[in-house]
């Protein structure tokens, strides 16, 4: 009866575990109708934008390949004039590039911006065998970093780039802050991104399906590292902002309870220096943009300026 009970037990908590890495990292590719449909409701000003990119073949849609041979997709939008100010703007877990439309939008139309929508690894049409919550999608923005930077090197003004993301997509900006990046990477935005996928993962299981992190999430963390190769509590936002050198705008919504608002206090205090955050009053996870247009736009404008612009 004993072994009965322990054997049960054992295979109940190997199967919540599983499911903590199938839910979490999973294949995704959005449907982009529907994914247009909703953001046309939650934004309308973005459809006669679209119309309008559309009907000037200025929604252009790249592809690169990576080192381990994945085809890497994204949208281009050029700016209403030409520039070298590019911002790389990344969408959330299972989005796509046109989850960030409204961002694009901000870029774009209002702030006279290039834009690069990356679709990361097994979202929209990038290829790639699972989710890889910002880690290693980093060394992919890494590339389209190149990309950008090759399709100006002939030009007088050198490019200067912004990588902004929410959600999933802060969380890789913030990764990829603590690597390297060339000169032409001026500054980063994070809007509501996690301290680790470790943090992150666990206070779901928490706060959805009750579920401790022991052992539930050690189980889930080897089941990770044996069948991809990299670790929840490696990747983290937390340990990459202390090495970031580059500006970082941290932000974040008051009612966040997909991602906790402390984890953002956690990452400002992380920070080293060349920082600010701005906390959006009553905004919910992913939607201090659109509670608060005018005043994240001003944020946003004035934080990426002042680095582009700066002085050496």
């Amino acid at each position: 009866m004993i072994f009965t009970l322990i054997a049960l037990t054992m295979l109940f908590v190997g199967a919540v575990s599983y499911y903590i890495v199938y839910a979490g990292l999973h294949p995704s590719h959005a449907d982009e109708k529907q994914t247009l449909s909703y953001m046309y409701s939650e934004y309308p000003y973005l459809k006669p934008w679209m119309r309008k990119l559309q009907r000037n073949t200025l929604l252009r849609d790249t592809t690169i390949l990576s080192p381990d041979s994945v085809s890497l997709h994204a949208y281009y939008i050029p700016a209403p004039h030409p520039t070298p100010n590019t911002a790389i703007v990344i969408h959330g877990h299972r989005g796509c590039a046109f989850h960030m439309l409204h961002i694009a939008y901000m870029y774009q139309h209002d702030l006279g911006f290039n834009v690069l929508l990356p679709e990361l690894r097994t979202h929209g049409a990038s290829g790639g065998t699972h989710i890889q919550m910002g880690w290693n999608d980093r060394h992919d923005i890494q590339l389209w970093i190149k990309t950008i930077e090759k399709a100006y090197s002939p030009t007088a003004t050198p490019a200067r780039i912004c990588i902004h993301g929410i959600s999933m997509g802060a969380a890789t900006a913030m990764m990829l802050a603590g690597d390297e990046t060339p000169d032409c990477v001026k500054c980063f935005v994070e809007d509501c991104g996690y301290t680790s996928v470790w943090d992150e993962f666990a206070y779901v299981a928490r706060r959805n399906y009750h579920l401790p992190a022991f052992p539930f999430m050690h189980i889930a963390n080897l089941i990770c590292r044996q069948k991809y190769g990299w670790d929840f509590r490696q990747a983290s936002a937390l340990e990459q902002v202390k090495h970031a050198v580059k500006p970082m705008l941290f932000i974040h919504g008051t009612e966040d309870h997909y991602v906790p608002t402390e984890m953002v206090h956690q990452l400002y205090r992380s920070k080293p220096r060349n920082k600010a955050i701005w906390k959006a009053q009553g905004s919910r996870h992913a939607y201090s943009y659109h509670d608060h247009k005018a005043d994240y736009t001003h944020q946003v404008d004035a934080f990426v300026k002042s680095y582009f612009y700066k002085k050496k």
